[in-house]
């Protein structure tokens, strides 16, 4: 037997080795760029699964259903938090554009099938490729296999959706961000650079001259003998502290051979030796009024770098100029805020707000940041142990209830099994983020759900549909790519207009929050890029979230409109 016949003869007979070797193809091909450009590890996948089907492997289908229910209930725990505080707090007007949004992806892709005559498959990988919503083929591949249908009728549909999601899914996302970050300001008539500056400006209204001083580099701790009497000497500890421009911390007080305790009302002496914690022009400032001494013991403090996720409510809403004046704030600093579940970096400005489900990176002595961590959530420390206890209940007690049908002249409708593991997610994901106790599951864990879950699916979905990809391909025409131009362009053109006019957003963030509706990363990325500011990141997370969702749900709405 010559070595090719005997590779396909083990691939055939042990179907997990053919997935795991589209895996590895479809994530090296996926990573490939071509100037800013990738197909990512989905399209990937997709092409290498079709390609590996060729060979006519036989998979059980229970396999992509398994991984498509963990990804869809880690998606959901991603984005719970900033999916609920959009529905239900001041992120209301950016959560109903992204509902506007999603509505009109949803329409212009039923325009299109509806005028050109596809059925539900075709329709649902128009959808997918389109607004590059993979997640939605597996919602529309439950709605098929329920359609009235014979077996054969089912399997010819569903062998149809990757054929349109393959042919449409490269504009659906090169067309997103060449749309949103170039015409867009043209549309909105702005200059998005000079609108980001002056967003950064208000922004920063409240913050000293050099800013919120977040760099690591800049917080120094040093140690000074006060000998002046008036200078420095004589006042509060909190006078003290006040009398420069900037954030400076008394951290340790020697007062004789003694290190004692002090507080904001304690009187600093003539002879006292001070550890002082600071930004480098403070602390020059200092030294004109006070020597600078070496006292190793004093400055023995110990200083760490800690994760917060914010879940006390006192934080949500609030700047960080208002939470830097608060008595827990001394002595530490806010280098990094990242929000929703793509980590996305959000600018440090002093009118920034913080939200609930924030991870706020912060430095400082151990004491100060123990004092932050008790007051607004708790240290997000890098762990590797899952609680599988909540992973697995929420996803049956998900299961469960979107199982229940409901029928509506005569047609059945629920949200399936899959549909409820992804509002499972969003609930408990939004609960973990006031009671963090509920359990734990690491960012590795989440990425591993998120992208090998979507893959193994895709991949699944790609060797299954291998054998006839080819000859859907030519049944379809090329036709489809036009339509798919149709469907990714009319919203996103839209969508600028929609939020300049009736949500009046702001012109810095606008573009930022297009993005986020239709939950394209790459094309927000490119927006930042052209405003060399990542100001329009603030716009993206929450229309993101709420996004997902519906567009995720849409996979079965379009095969139910179109059946």
């Amino acid at each position: 037997m010559a070595t090719w016949e005997w590779v396909v003869a083990i691939l055939r007979g042990s179907p997990e080795l053919a997935i795991f070797l589209a895996l590895a193809i479809g994530y090296w091909v996926g990573g490939i760029k071509l100037g800013n450009f990738s197909l990512g590890a989905v399209t990937g996948t997709l092409l290498a699964g079709v390609l590996i089907g060729q060979l006519g492997i036989d998979i059980s289908p229970q396999i992509k259903s398994i991984f498509f229910i963990m990804f869809l209930f880690a998606v959901g725990f991603g984005v719970g938090p900033q999916f609920v505080r959009g529905i239900a707090s001041d992120g209301l007007p950016q959560a109903l554009f992204a509902i506007v949004i999603s509505m009109l992806c949803l329409a212009s892709v039923y325009i299109a099938a509806s005028i050109s005559g596809y059925g539900p498959g075709l329709a649902a990988g128009l959808l997918a490729g389109t607004q590059t919503i993979s997640a939605s083929i597996g919602l529309a591949t439950n709605a098929i296999s329920q359609l009235d249908l014979s077996p054969e009728e089912i399997q010819q549909q569903l062998d149809l959706i990757p054929v349109a999601y393959a042919v449409t899914y490269l504009f659906g996302t090169v067309g997103t961000g060449w749309i949103i970050a170039f015409l867009g300001p043209k549309l909105l008539r702005i200059n998005l650079q000079e609108e980001c500056k002056r967003y950064e400006k208000e922004m920063s209204v409240g913050a000293s001259e050099d800013g919120m001083h977040s760099a690591w580099h800049k917080y120094i701790i040093r140690a000074y003998e006060l000998a002046t009497p008036g200078l420095i000497a004589g006042k509060t500890v909190s006078e003290a502290e006040a009398s420069v421009d900037g954030r400076l911390f008394l951290e340790n007080l020697r007062r004789g051979e003694k290190i004692i305790p002090f507080d904001g009302d304690t009187v600093l002496q003539v002879g006292d030796i001070v550890a002082v914690s600071g930004n480098h022009e403070a602390l020059v400032e200092w030294s004109n009024r006070a020597k600078e001494v070496a006292d190793p013991e004093l400055l023995n403090i110990p200083v760490e770098s800690v994760d917060v996720f914010i879940t006390n409510k006192k934080a949500n809403g609030k700047k960080l100029i208002e939470l830097a004046q608060q008595p827990m704030a001394r002595g530490v600093y806010v280098t990094r805020v990242r929000r929703g579940s793509m980590g996305v970096d959000i600018p440090l400005y002093a009118q920034t707000k913080i939200h609930r489900g924030d991870i706020v990176t912060i430095n400082g002595t151990k004491k100060h940041i123990d004092d932050i961590i008790g007051e607004y959530g708790f240290a997000d420390r890098p762990t590797s142990v899952t609680d599988m206890v909540l992973v697995g209940a929420g996803i049956v007690l998900g299961g469960l209830i979107g199982a229940i049908s409901v029928p509506v002249d005569g047609i059945p409708i629920t949200l399936s099994v899959s549909g409820g593991a992804l509002i499972a997610g969003i609930l408990i994901g939004w609960l973990r983020s006031f009671i963090p106790k509920l359990g734990t599951v690491p960012s590795a864990t989440l990425w591993f759900m998120n992208s090998v879950g979507l893959n193994i699916f895709i991949a699944v979905v790609g060797i299954m549909a291998g054998p006839t990809f080819v000859a859907g391909l030519q049944q379809v025409g090329f036709e489809i790519f036009f339509w798919g131009l149709f469907a990714t362009a009319v919203p996103m053109v839209l969508g600028p207009l929609i939020g300049k006019y009736i949500f009046c957003f702001d012109p810095a963030i606008n573009l930022g929050c297009c993005g986020g509706a239709r939950t394209s990363t790459a094309s927000v990325a490119m927006v930042s890029e052209q405003a060399k500011s990542n100001v329009p990141m603030l716009g993206y997370t929450v229309p993101y979230a709420v996004s997902n969702t519906f567009l995720t749900l849409w996979g079965m709405v379009i095969v139910i409109l179109l059946s």
